[in-house]
């Protein structure tokens, strides 16, 4: 009876493994990351760099929509499906399945195109099916060199033009540089939004990002039309931008919103090692220029060589060597369910896709994908039908979905 219920268990597990393993209930693997790392920093607890590796199980297609995109920057999926790509010099496209890639179509406001400036991120409003309104960030020309700007244009109802252009936000001061524009919007609802940007690439205008009277180095709450919320951190104080939401940082290129918690986590580049997912409070200072696990490009200690003090937060994830990390978006599909709530960034040095498993506030998973296919992922936008979508700086459009 023993020998009977025991082969009865055997099978039930190995029945059941397949389930366990998509469910990633599976042994973990070596970190993806065997490189030696630029500096001799540790982290401040177990799991905050080099996470174990893991590999997805589901079987998944990858296909190349286009290749015919003119530096693409954003990607972001209309309510009907279709995907809108934000080009630098200052164009959008529009994808669909059934008729391919549009034509450019034009009616932004001015672009400072240099450098890291241009058109930067395009998103729908949360009613754009009614408003046809599209937010865009982007780098300003102004008399004193460029700001990173939002604004706001409405796509026309035969989707060949964009109508009455609008600056709502200016993240001053202005700079005369062509770098670390930041920078990312998010929509919480449909009355707020995040807006991320850079410290302006300049040892001079580091110190910007610990000031909260400027918009250098900063995260941005604000309502739709580009005004600060009442509650915002620091709406009360003296001297403060009053859109100012977190402060103390280098160059935010991702922003999501967790799909279940409605958290927002951000990604920003570091410089010489030092890459940063962060779990963004209100009123928090993230450490930029202070502490930071990277170094100077030179190799030398940023500042002090500090990588923690009190009164600043520690970045949920860090990566040394740097894959340059970009846009982001969390899977909300249920397609394939090993994915369900991971976040998938995109490489641009590293030249891959990252998937972090989160759980708990700690990073328990990371995989690379599409490392064979030599691009700088710039953007991701996941898809309710269970798709992701990135675009590359060699101006491809790709998509991952369930495959069989």
């Amino acid at each position: 009876m023993t020998r009977h219920r025991t082969i009865l268990m055997l099978s039930l597990l190995l029945m059941l493994m397949p389930s366990l393993l998509l469910l990633g209930i599976a042994e973990s693997l070596p970190p993806v990351e065997d490189r030696h790392p630029f500096s001799s920093y540790q982290p401040a607890f177990p799991g905050q760099t080099r996470a174990p590796g893991m590999k997805t199980l589901a079987p998944y297609h990858v296909s190349v929509l286009t290749e015919d995109l003119s530096q693409p920057w954003a990607v972001s999926v209309l309510p009907d499906g279709r995907l809108i790509i934000s080009e630098k010099r200052g164009s959008m496209r529009i994808f669909s399945q059934e008729s391919g890639l549009s034509s450019p179509i034009y009616g932004f406001l001015d672009v400072a195109y240099n450098g890291q400036g241009g058109l930067l991120d395009l998103v729908p409003a949360p009613d754009f099916q009614t408003s046809r309104q599209l937010y865009f960030s982007f780098a300003r020309p102004v008399k004193d060199g460029s700001v990173t700007a939002l604004g706001r244009v409405a796509l026309s109802a035969d989707e060949g033009s964009l109508m009455n252009a609008e600056l709502l936000f200016e993240a001053l001061p202005a700079v005369q540089s062509s770098g670390h524009f930041g920078s990312r919007i998010a929509f919480v609802d449909n009355d707020t939004l995040f807006l991320s940007t850079g410290d302006r690439q300049h040892d001079y205008t580091r110190k910007y990002a610990q000031d909260f009277g400027s918009g250098i180095g900063k995260i941005l709450r604000m309502d739709r039309d580009g005004n600060p919320l009442f509650d915002n951190p620091f709406i009360n104080d003296s001297g403060a931008m009053p859109q100012v939401y977190s402060m103390g940082h280098r160059n935010v290129q991702g922003l999501a919103i967790h799909p279940v918690s409605r958290a927002l986590y951000a990604g920003e580049m570091g410089p010489l090692g030092g890459d940063e997912i962060n779990l963004i409070m209100p009123g928090r200072n993230y450490g930029w220029p202070v502490i930071t696990y990277g170094l100077e490009y030179s190799h030398a200690p940023v500042g002090e060589g500090l990588t923690q003090m009190e009164g600043m937060e520690q970045p949920l994830y860090y990566w040394d060597p740097t894959p340059a990390i970009s846009g982001m978006d969390f899977y909300t599909g249920n397609a394939i369910p090993e994915w369900q709530n991971n976040l998938f960034i995109g490489g641009l040095a590293g030249s891959h896709v990252m998937r972090l498993r989160i759980e708990d506030g700690k990073v328990t998973g990371e995989e690379r994908l599409l490392a064979d296919q030599g691009q700088r992922f710039r953007d991701v936008a996941a898809s309710a039908d269970g798709s992701i979508y990135f675009v590359t700086d060699e101006g491809r459009l790709y998509q991952l979905r369930p495959g069989q």
